[in-house]
Parts: C-alpha cells; structure tokens; sequence
C-alpha cells in the first residue's frame, strides 16, 4: 500500500493549506536542497512566502521558476502582485505585458494593469 506522504510536495501542499507555515517553510527547505531546479517545488515555496508578505523570499523563488520556465504565467502573476506590493509599478506592468504575450485573454493581468492606471 502507497502511504500518503511518499509524495514529499503532497506532504507540503498538505501543510499550506492547514496553515502550518512555519512548519512547511522548514519541510520544504529541506525538499529544496534534494531537488534545487524543481520547479513546482520553487513555485509552492515561492507561494508560500506570497501568502506570509516575505516579499523578497517570495521574488527569489519566482525568479527561479522564471529561470526554468521563461513563459509561467501563474508564476509571472504572483510575482507582478509582489511588485505591486512594494510598489514597483514599472517592474509589475512589465510582468503584466509578458503575461498577455503569453495568454492575451488573461484577465487578472488585465485586472492588475487597470488597477496600475488609477494609481
């Protein structure tokens, strides 16, 4: 019988979504230095510390996602909301413009550039 952790990200994904951030930043830390270049794993990290405001951890992560998968654009998304977050407009509106390159009917870049042209 498979055990339902033999999936490590399974076990991470678990630990997010009841919260335990602490304890998931630690678990998939430990998965990192096995496995540097997955980039789901980056990508659930990167989240992680999206959903904590550790704007600068989370850029990290998502810039090493955009290292293996130059068009993500989920990953692109969360990292023009990190911009806007520190008010990096510039820096969110180019995120945005790759994103509609990418999938031009993307409506939550449309979204984040409609917000931009108000501020």
């Amino acid at each position: 019988m498979v055990r339902l952790f033999n999936y490590p990200k399974r076990k991470l994904r678990k630990l997010v979504k009841e919260g335990e951030y602490k304890e998931a930043v630690e678990f998939g830390k430990n998965l990192e230095n096995k496995n540097p270049n997955d980039a789901d794993l980056l990508f659930i990290m990167g989240s992680i510390f999206y959903i904590l405001k550790d704007a600068k951890s989370a850029l990290n992560y998502f810039d090493r996602v955009l290292e293996i998968y130059k068009f993500d654009s989920e990953t692109l998304l969360l990292k023009a909301n990190v911009h806007v977050f520190l008010k990096e407009y510039e820096t969110a509106i180019n995120c945005c413009k790759k994103i509609l390159d990418i999938e031009p009917e993307n409506m939550e870049a449309y979204q984040i550039l409609e917000q931009l042209k108000n501020i």
